[in-house]
């Protein structure tokens, strides 16, 4: 089962950077997300591929043209919050108000129920698990944000989930579809998106996909833009994971999709026989 999904998020929306933390500073850069919501929908029309957009609350309410096209394509909407704000620096209060925003602005756009969730750069760690029972009384039934991997802004290894599964969320089951990994000389790595898929030679993910019975992808609008300008105040290390590989991103992917079989997260949804699963207790 292969999954794709896509973070609609403007480029600038880089976390844990001084620069770009709030929106108090976005309103300094260029509007990019017209642009590359084309090549988006012209990758999606090219492959005859399905997909589900995990779309900030902050996109529907400055540029909601965004989100109707999305919706009148026939497209899934979830939420990826409001502000794009790192879910582990938040109070659940704070988290609760950013979610109903994002969910209150999509709906109605769109008319319809938003049913899932991912936090912005994977968020959730051990210690803000709090985030769970919050997405359960907002009436969210699937979440796509546990990396069971180290990760710089996010990440709960102990969870060890690696494929669909339920989240028992105190007495509530909540489906989840983690990042999935491959282990590649006794290393669990990511491929499946963001900076770690334009960073490997196609050839190794297309290996990787091979052996891999479930996969979850995430890219993002700036992943095939590769004439926006640099962020100020990015580190050597952030320029590198936030620029390498724009050029062949899209060449990259387009191809991925004609090689392999994708659905989206309702799609998988429905493939899941969810009476065989694994349960976590969080």
């Amino acid at each position: 089962m292969n999954i794709l999904t896509f973070d609609i998020e403007e480029w600038f929306h880089i976390l844990d950077n001084d620069s770009t933390r709030t929106e108090s500073e976005w309103s300094r850069y260029e509007s990019r997300i017209h642009q590359n919501m084309d090549l988006i929908f012209q990758l999606l029309d090219e492959t005859n591929s399905r997909a589900t957009f995990f779309c900030l609350g902050w996109v529907a309410d400055k540029h909601p043209d965004v989100i109707r096209r999305i919706d009148a394509a026939g497209y899934e909407i979830a939420t990826h919050s409001y502000a794009h704000q790192l879910a582990y620096e938040q109070t659940p209060a704070q988290f609760q108000a950013d979610l109903e925003r994002s969910i209150k602005h999509l709906q109605d756009l769109t008319g319809k129920k938003v049913r899932s969730y991912r936090a912005p750069g994977f968020s959730i760690k051990e210690y803000n698990r709090w985030v769970f029972p919050i997405l359960v009384e907002q009436g969210i039934e699937i979440d796509c944000s546990v990396f069971s991997a180290r990760r710089a802004h996010g990440g709960d290894a102990s969870l060890k989930l690696f494929e669909p599964g339920y989240l028992n969320v105190g007495g509530t089951l909540l489906k989840e579809f983690p990042i999935n990994t491959a282990a590649v000389l006794g290393q669990d790595l990511i491929f499946s998106g963001g900076g770690y898929f334009r960073l490997f030679p196609y050839g190794m993910i297309k290996e990787l996909m091979r052996r891999s019975p479930y996969v979850m992808t995430y890219f993002h609008p700036r992943d095939f833009d590769a004439g926006q300008p640099m962020i100020p105040g990015l580190s050597r290390t952030r320029k590198f994971k936030s620029y390498y590989g724009l050029q062949n991103c899209w060449p990259k992917l387009k191809q991925l999709l004609l090689e392999f079989p994708f659905v989206d997260l309702a799609g998988a949804d429905q493939q899941v026989d969810w009476t065989k699963v694994v349960e976590r207790v969080v």
